[in-house]
């Protein structure tokens, strides 16, 4: 069973999760464009010459950023917090709610939790607490 927060508990780490979740959200989003020159690289590599050293460059940034995105969602996941999306940051918090396991839902940009769903319901399932 996972570990179930409170929505007193959740509210108490969420400035760590926000931190955590924007750096994140940042990350994700420097690797998208990474992949967009690494494309782009790759596709002028036969005219320049310079694609296969700029594809090499855009691979190495790329490894690097995931790792760093990774170590993020391995700390978010050690404080009980499950990512469930990169790009716009959203994070559950597993919660009991009318004698049920449920999720307070937070992302990226809200100023405190204030949403939960059922775990089969996804973000589009999201009801105000």
């Amino acid at each position: 069973m996972p570990q179930l927060f409170t929505l007193d508990e959740a509210r108490a780490l969420l400035p760590e999760v926000r931190t955590l979740a924007e750096a994140m959200q940042r990350r994700k989003r420097a690797l998208d464009r990474v992949h967009e020159v690494a494309a782009d690289a790759g596709s002028h590599a036969a005219g320049n010459g310079h694609g296969p050293k700029e594809a090499l460059s855009a691979r190495a940034q790329a490894e690097q950023l995931v790792e760093e995105i990774q170590a993020r969602i391995e700390r978010l996941a050690r404080l009980g917090v499950e990512v469930k999306g990169l790009d716009d940051g959203l994070v559950d918090f597993p919660s009991e709610r009318g004698g049920r396991v449920v999720y307070l839902c937070w992302r990226v940009g809200e100023p405190e939790i204030a949403w939960w769903h059922d775990l089969d319901a996804g973000f589009r399932g999201r009801q105000p607490l």
